[in-house]
């Protein structure tokens, strides 16, 4: 009997203890109810909640109203025109196309005379005359024999007048040119001469006239407008309208921009870029329910296929205009919105 009542009592002994071997999470829980059981205690003997008084001021628990921080979204179109020419060789291009055909002119077989003119007729006697001028049957390479002593040399030095394609359309020129006998018994000779082929460059290019799209015709030049009359150069753009795409405000705006005089065409639905234009200070809009922070401009790319702007009656408040390749737009736009566009814009 004595042994039995020793086993219970320590039976109750280790109930009564907590157990080393509980987990965390169970401990953790049991530190939790004793906790809320704690708070509950207290709050049950404290006593009755008095009511504030009646002038009072009640905490408010709405949430206070704050203005919501916000970007005017405008699309803007990229209208340009591309290049209509090559662009001008460098010196170093120009020697190696002369050194090319030169060469070219000594691996060559020798011209057959005979094969192409016969013996003693008028086209014989031009033949012999132009060959004894250039010593080579090639007409643009200059004064060179590829079958004489010196034919080895071939190479001119950077810069040489021979590589520059003034020089070689001047030597296809007089080449092209007949010699006729007039006269009773044939005594005068005249030429007539070949039309020479139209400059690289064009009368706007002389007098700078930067609203005409006969200029700069090696480089793409795109359209810049001035907002207001002293208002900065940019190029044209608006905000959207409702749900409307990009792709068709860009063509709303070239219609409003530049009126219907021009025909241009809006390439594809994903702009080029965009460029955040942060205020110098916050602004509200219309509604007053937005603080303006900027604007935020997404570049649409088009092209003029024929025409030219016009601003008369446009609705975007638009004074001028300018067509400027990328060179001549780093040096009219403001630095900071020059930044923001640079590589956007086409090298050529």
């Amino acid at each position: 009997m004595p042994r039995r009542q020793e086993i219970i009592k320590r039976f109750a002994g280790s109930i009564r203890r907590p157990s080393s071997h509980i987990c965390k999470t169970c401990r953790l829980s049991l530190h939790q109810q004793r906790l809320a059981s704690t708070a509950t205690t207290s709050a049950a003997h404290a006593g009755p909640i008095e009511p504030p008084p009646s002038g009072a001021a009640l905490p408010s628990t709405t949430p206070s109203a704050s203005l919501r921080t916000a970007y005017k979204v405008k699309a803007s179109i990229l209208l340009s025109r591309p290049p209509l020419l090559t662009r001008d060789l460098t010196p170093f291009e120009k020697a190696y196309f002369l050194y090319q055909r030169r060469l070219n002119e000594r691996l060559a077989m020798p011209f057959s005379r005979y094969f192409y003119y016969q013996k003693g007729t008028p086209g014989d006697v031009e033949w012999k005359r132009k060959i004894k001028e250039r010593l080579t049957p090639a007409r643009d390479i200059g004064v060179y024999n590829a079958y004489a002593k010196e034919g080895w040399n071939d190479e001119v030095p950077v810069g040489a007048k021979e590589s520059e394609p003034e020089t070689q359309v001047d030597a296809l020129l007089r080449d092209a040119e007949v010699e006729v006998l007039t006269g009773e018994e044939g005594q005068e000779v005249k030429k007539h001469k070949v039309e020479k082929p139209m400059p690289r460059t064009t009368e706007a290019d002389r007098v700078g006239d930067t609203k005409s799209l006969d200029r700069r015709l090696q480089r793409t030049l795109y359209l810049v407008v001035r907002e207001g009359k002293e208002g900065k150069w940019w190029f044209p753009n608006d905000v959207l309208v409702g749900k409307e795409s990009l792709h068709t405000a860009a063509e709303r705006i070239i219609v409003q921009a530049g009126g219907m005089n021009m025909n241009t065409w809006v390439v594809g639905n994903i702009p080029l870029g965009h460029y955040i234009h942060n205020y110098g200070a916050t602004s509200k809009n219309q509604d007053k329910s937005d603080e303006l922070r900027g604007e935020k401009f997404f570049f649409m790319k088009g092209r003029i296929m024929a025409g030219q702007a016009n601003l008369t009656d446009n609705k975007l408040g638009l004074t001028d205009f300018q067509w400027l390749a990328k060179d001549e737009i780093q040096k009219t736009l403001a630095p900071r919105d020059w930044n923001g566009v640079k590589n956007i814009l086409s090298e050529r």
